[in-house]
């Protein structure tokens, strides 16, 4: 929703504090009308829904994937990963189905209040709806223990137990490689190509003096050559506020703990005060403090990463990941780790 709502894509940023609720808000809907078309209550209007639903998010899939915006859709979450194109596939190939559901069901369809909540129900319909209470609550119970605390299932490549060591190294042993291709108009005739950065070195007449072709600032892409290794963790890069990388010294660390924060001005001192004396007792060989401005934390070493990133890792801000020689054996909210 954020990426959705930034300067490069809708320009929207006033719905970005939105963001959290407008996720659960479309996160709900779509699981009860897919429960109600399950269990066959309100079969129009619930048909209706997801017809809208489907338009609407393969507008905004065709979208992402035209304009190469939005690249992870998280439509389901971590668990399985589309590209844009494949999202769009996705809904449209649903919104397929829904339509010939919405054919084959129409003499089914009350004539009446079919678009409507009203409160006269008929007596075959009362389990259905008991059936949706049930299934609401446990929805709403496990949508909150997943925000407020962690997932009951973390499908994420930074779940307790990954390595991130070694999968360091299944990194650096197959890295997926990338071409530059350069856009070059010719300042005499005003004609536009794309080159690799291979043929633009082997041919002279690109870059030689007095050359009329010239790089357009800011229409070069890095284009994917070689698949390699696929893993989140390749983002896991951590620097001092100097620039300087302390990555390897934290996954080589017999212990290390590092506090995260992605938004640190909204944390507030308080509770960062707490969260800093309570790990500096807990006889770490690193402690760092991980966040995107440079003077986050007072006590403890400040290091940076992109904030993308450290959402990557967890949803609250700020948690605790602790390390043992590199393998992930703990992470927890802060105010679940202060209990």
């Amino acid at each position: 929703m954020e990426e959705y709502f930034a300067p490069n894509v809708f320009d929207m940023p006033f719905f970005e504090k939105f963001a959290l609720p407008l996720s659960v808000f479309v996160v709900v809907l779509e699981l009860l009308l897919g429960f109600m078309l399950l269990i066959k209550l309100k079969l129009k209007f619930t048909l209706s829904a997801l017809i809208a639903l489907c338009i609407f998010f393969g507008f905004l899939t065709f979208y992402s994937a035209y304009f190469n915006v939005v690249t992870d859709c998280g439509c389901f979450g971590d668990a399985i990963k589309f590209t844009p194109w494949q999202s769009f596939i996705k809904d449209i190939v649903l919104l397929v189905g829904l339509i010939v559901v919405f054919i084959l069901y129409r003499k089914d369809f009350k004539k009446k209040d079919a678009y409507s909540y009203s409160s006269k129900k008929e007596t075959g319909n009362k389990f259905k709806y008991i059936l949706l209470a049930i299934f609401s609550i446990g929805m709403i119970l496990v949508g909150a223990h997943g925000i407020v605390h962690e997932p009951l299932i973390d499908f994420r490549d930074y779940k307790i137990g990954t390595d991130l060591k070694a999968e360091k190294a299944k990194i650096n042993k197959n890295p997926s490689e990338y071409k530059t291709f350069y856009s070059l108009k010719n300042s005499k005739t005003g004609e536009v190509l794309k080159i690799n950065q291979d043929d633009y070195i082997k041919e002279t007449k690109y870059w030689a003096e007095g050359s009329p072709w010239k790089i357009e600032e800011g229409k070069n892409e890095s284009v994917l050559i070689k698949e390699g290794y696929k893993s989140e963790i390749a983002k896991f890069k951590i620097e001092d506020p100097t620039g300087l990388e302390v990555t390897e010294e934290i996954i080589t660390a017999p212990k290390a703990i590092l506090v995260f924060s992605y938004q640190p001005k909204e944390v507030s001192p308080e509770l960062m005060k707490q969260l800093e004396a309570k790990v500096k007792t807990q006889g770490a060989n690193v402690i760092y403090g991980v966040s995107t401005l440079p003077n986050t934390f007072k006590t403890i070493k400040n290091t940076m990463m992109d904030g993308t990133a450290i959402k990557t890792i967890a949803r609250s801000n700020p948690f605790v990941l602790i390390l043992q020689n590199g393998k992930i054996v703990d992470k927890q909210p802060a105010k679940d780790y202060l209990k």
